[in-house]
């Protein structure tokens, strides 16, 4: 024991001194880090009328991304969490809360109702942590609403509007009646939809709104169907487009002289439907599974793990969405939500869906779309082969110009 204390001090606390500046000068960013895990929270529809383009779909697909980074950033442990935020505002920002102030959560990728995704935005704003959206669509988080702290992955209402409006247009379309999920989302939508339509001397004469979860159409097929409009639109999405595009079939309403239409489609919605009733239906889309080799190579790796189901865009946008983040954690040496915000607008996205995408400066991810029309049972020769792709539309073409959008933090600069 004695010969323990003969060993001079000073040279001790050189050692020890000089092993934590070395420490520290290998790894600096290790330190920047809050509790040392990065957590990543995924809030869905797990059980609702949106489960089947987001739910258990979106969290594999961040799973997916963690495991692409490494299963570490920044030598640190990467956690993901889920949540069924049930379609329900008040559920879904109360779990948020709970999770950014109890639970150390640093992100939060959301991909149900625009309603909760607006709810939590304000939050996240106030907490200074980033946002993902990967689902919701109004186009109020980009515009009117939106935050320094938040980003949409997948195409907003506008978007899908801008490309569905001008195809129809170009059918000899003049007059429209719309069947709309009755919360912001499907209000927003129809915003967005009548603008473009009265710009080009066409009319919406007429609309009717339905509950989310609705089940049964045959009042609002009927009001449609009375209205002689030349397209009746379904602007609402996941179970309830299924039951309305069915109904619809049944009511045998393009037979009458009628167009079905929709302005955006869910890859899930089609199976759920069949080719027999889907078919011909035309819109615009962020992502196709089958669109090159790398998206059929991505896709082989999730329905590996998703029992065969086929990644929807919504499920996509979550991994690039986490990907994106953890790699801006990463390269920024820190969790801190303003510097992370600030790297992942600063850097373009690049993964197996993005190549070179850019991130502007009021949050929407600039990424091109893409023409679709779906397939008949003909011409579909495989499992998941439903889409025909047209073409792509750039970014700076399919998304509301930054100027229009009346983002405040964008105006004040």
């Amino acid at each position: 024991m004695k010969a323990f204390t003969t060993v001079p001090q000073f040279p001790r606390l050189a050692l020890v001194a000089a092993g934590i500046a070395a420490m520290l000068g290998a790894a600096p960013a290790q330190a920047q880090l809050s509790d040392g895990v990065v957590r990543i929270g995924v809030m869905m529809d797990m059980s609702g009328p949106y489960s089947g383009a987001g739910g258990a779909g979106s969290v594999l697909a961040v799973k997916l991304a963690v495991e692409d980074i490494g299963g570490t950033v920044l030598g640190k442990p990467i956690e993901v969490i889920e949540a069924d935020d049930q379609n329900k505002p008040n559920v879904g920002i109360n779990l948020a809360r709970q999770w950014i102030e109890n639970e150390k959560v640093d992100t939060i990728v959301t991909g149900s109702a625009s309603s909760i995704a607006l709810g939590i935005q304000t939050m996240m704003k106030e907490k200074k942590k980033p946002v993902l959206f990967a689902g919701p669509v109004a186009s109020d988080l980009t515009g009117k609403s939106c935050s320094p702290m938040g980003i949409q992955y997948v195409l907003d209402t506008f978007a899908l509007a801008n490309g569905s409006v001008s195809n129809l247009l170009k059918q000899g379309v003049k007059t429209f009646y719309f069947v709309v999920v009755d919360y912001t989302f499907g209000a927003s939508w129809q915003a967005d939809a009548t603008k473009f339509i009265e710009a080009a001397g066409a009319k919406v004469i007429g609309s009717v709104k339905h509950p989310l979860g609705a089940t049964d159409y045959s009042s609002y097929l009927l009001q449609a169907q009375a209205s002689k409009a030349d397209a009746i639109v379904f602007l609402n999405a996941g179970s309830d487009t299924t039951n309305a595009l069915k109904q619809a079939a049944e009511f045998r309403l393009t037979q009458k002289g009628q167009k079905i239409a929709v302005f955006g489609l869910n890859l899930n919605v089609v199976t759920a439907t069949g080719l027999e009733v889907a078919q011909g239906l035309q819109f615009t889309a962020p992502f196709y599974w089958d669109r090159d080799e790398d998206s059929r190579a991505w896709a082989k790796r999730f329905m590996a793990r998703n029992k065969g189901v086929a990644p929807d865009y919504n499920q996509t946008a979550s991994y690039s969405a986490a990907y994106h983040y953890l790699k801006a954690v990463r390269d920024a040496g820190t969790d801190e939500g303003v510097a992370v915000m600030a790297k992942m607008k600063a850097t373009p996205i690049n993964d197996f869906e993005m190549k070179n995408v850019k991130i502007r400066e009021d949050g929407q991810v600039m990424r091109p779309t893409y023409g679709v029309m779906i397939k008949t049972p003909a011409m579909s020769k495989y499992a998941n082969d439903f889409y025909a792709l047209s073409g792509e539309i750039p970014g700076d073409k399919i998304h509301r110009p930054l100027s229009e959008g009346g983002c405040d933090f964008v105006k004040s600069k």
